[in-house]
């Protein structure tokens, strides 16, 4: 069986994917794009945990020459790659402690934003802005650290309302769609991923993971509506797939890396 989006693109079974895996050290990367304000550091760099006393954390950046400065910006960008704020959240450097500065004048700037106990665990991203004094606008740098929400994980779940046919029958190519809800009690947005693996009739796998989607894409993956937990793709079957049983294994990860149930669906192909 090849599994394809809408636009044909084959996955063969063999869906390459990078995962960023939670004990995984996060340095700072850094992208100087004048010499006229090099950057010397950025932060925060590593791990935070959020506290439910003083949840604001200090966005720092610091750079060499900091005359040709106009105003410095950031956006910042949770695991789940949303970004937190609205507006560009402005850094300062005016020497003032409710903004996290600590001298004013000296190239390093500084702003406390809110974190959340609702936000995602994962990889965050910090990008940074500046504006010099021709009023041009450059990213120069991006920063990354891991944020734990403190709240208890819990492993994600997998229903059993599969929307997948039992059998195909296959004269030329045809395309199915096979769609499942996953549920978790930390929020959809620590859902990492929802795949399947499929084995042949023979009962061979290749172990590929299948990735679906909750994006509400319906002509590339088939999915309906977006962020509503059902998770789908498009398969596609040729008349060169072996004829047979199919079994289908459906799975979750959450961000803090739990597996949810597994639930395995058997596919006809005739």
């Amino acid at each position: 069986m090849k599994i394809k989006m809408l636009k044909l693109v084959t996955f063969n079974f063999i869906l390459a994917f990078i995962l960023f895996g939670c004990e995984q050290e996060f340095d700072n990367v850094i992208e100087n794009y004048n010499p006229d304000y090099q950057v010397k550091l950025v932060s925060p760099s590593d791990s935070i945990q959020y506290n439910p006393v003083d949840s604001l954390i200090t966005i720092r950046i610091a750079f060499n020459s900091p005359a040709n400065i106009q105003s410095v910006f950031c956006d910042v960008y949770a695991a789940d790659n949303a970004k937190l704020n609205s507006e560009p959240f402005s850094l300062l450097d005016n020497g003032k402690i409710e903004n996290g500065d600590d001298l004013n004048g000296d190239g390093s700037f500084a702003n406390k934003f809110p974190l959340s106990e609702f936000y995602p665990n994962g990889i965050y991203n910090i990008k940074y802005f500046v504006t010099d004094k021709s009023n041009i606008t450059n990213q120069v740098a991006l920063g990354t650290f891991k944020f734990d929400n403190g709240q208890t994980n819990i492993a994600p779940v997998i229903s059993d309302d599969i929307v997948d046919p039992d059998t195909a029958i296959v004269a030329g190519t045809t395309v199915i769609l096979t769609s499942i809800k996953a549920l978790d009690q930390n929020g959809l947005s620590d859902i990492d991923k929802v795949y399947f693996v499929v084995y042949r009739p023979n009962g061979t796998t290749n172990n590929s993971q299948n990735l679906m989607f909750d994006d509400g894409n319906l002509t590339d993956h088939g999915d309906q509506t977006a962020g509503d937990g059902i998770y789908s793709l498009l398969i596609q079957i040729t008349s060169t797939n072996d004829k047979g049983t199919y079994r289908i294994e459906f799975q979750a990860k959450d961000r803090g890396g739990k597996l949810s149930n597994i639930i395995n669906h058997s596919l006809l192909i005739q």
